[in-house]
């Protein structure tokens, strides 16, 4: 009953938070100067045709009034239209979300288990030449920003030595292989940044639980090092491990909205760029929607994988 409740009272909280989320970025984009009409008419706009235009597009109603008109129509399976190209906003999103799962799940593939050896590694060789290596680099990905790192891949991979695309333009018609070599620059930038997280992590709590008094025991039994730290301490460190890992998978899900940016990469995160630039809010509205649901769904999974670990964790004292 009590992983029930917190389940029900997580996805409750998740789902007022999210409703918060859409209505504060309605908000925003309201506040900000000029609105779709204006944008789509440019420099040439009079006051006429931009009223006009407003009228046409409801542009003209009070924000509340749009956002709680947008909230009922979703409810209702609809997400709206488009304002730019009076397309539906589920068939735009369809073929970009496709494109930004490619690219997440491309990198939770190769960054989970590197962060795990990584981390095993370091704790096995702990305060040793390796260990100070792998923590310094691995500080130093997490000090630089997600862009400053994929600017920096293009400039030695794509400019100097040529050996990749500068612009990740992936489409249907393309194999996996062509897919993954486009990408291969973004996949390097995210997996850069959150093995470095996941690997301080893995690293810490084994390294916590080395101290314990039933690993000392094994050591006095005569196991080797490496032996203990995989059968012993990693499988009692899965609880931090595992939360660790799907918050980073969340952050990996949102984070990927820079690095779209970065290599123009036909995603949902730079969809979303696009239409704040065009005041687009409906497109808007559905991005930010689905990241959102996305990041809050995953954090729940990691309290919920937290405590389905550590059974300690169910009644707290």
């Amino acid at each position: 009953m009590g992983l029930t409740r917190l389940i029900v009272n997580r996805f409750l909280f998740g789902l007022i938070t999210l409703l918060a989320i859409t209505l504060l970025i309605s908000l925003a984009l309201e506040a900000l100067p000029g609105d779709f009409a204006e944008q789509r008419l440019g420099q040439s706009a009079t006051p006429e045709t931009i009223a006009a235009i407003r009228e046409q597009l409801g542009l003209n109603k009070p924000v509340l009034v749009r956002y709680a008109e947008w909230l009922g129509n979703f409810l209702q399976g609809d997400m709206g239209i488009s304002l730019s190209n009076s397309r539906p906003v589920a068939e735009l999103l369809a073929t970009r979300l496709g494109n930004t799962l490619f690219l997440a799940v491309a990198s939770a593939i190769v960054a989970v288990p590197l962060a795990l050896f990584l981390g095993i590694v370091a704790a096995l060789y702990r305060e040793s030449l390796l260990d100070k290596m792998i923590s310094t680099i691995t500080l130093a990905a997490i000090s630089l920003p997600e862009f400053f790192i994929g600017y920096m891949l293009v400039a030695l991979l794509a400019v100097n030595w040529q050996l990749f695309p500068a612009i990740s333009s992936i489409s249907d018609s393309m194999s996996l292989g062509e897919k993954i070599y486009a990408s291969l620059l973004p996949i390097a930038t995210l997996t850069f940044v959150i093995v470095a997280h996941m690997m301080r992590m893995t690293r810490a709590a084994i390294i916590n639980l080395l101290q314990s008094p039933f690993i000392e025991m094994a050591t006095l039994k005569g196991l080797k090092r490496s032996r203990i730290i995989v059968r012993h301490a990693l499988p009692n460190a899965l609880s931090p491990i595992i939360n660790v890992i799907v918050l980073n998978l969340a952050y990996l899900v949102v984070g990927v909205v820079v690095v779209e940016v970065v290599f123009i990469y036909p995603g949902l995160g730079l969809l979303m760029i696009d239409s704040v630039t065009s005041r687009d809010l409906p497109i808007v509205q559905a991005c930010i929607l689905i990241f959102g649901a996305t990041y809050i769904t995953l954090n729940m999974l990691a309290d919920i994988l937290a405590i389905i670990c550590n059974p300690r964790m169910r009644h707290p004292r």
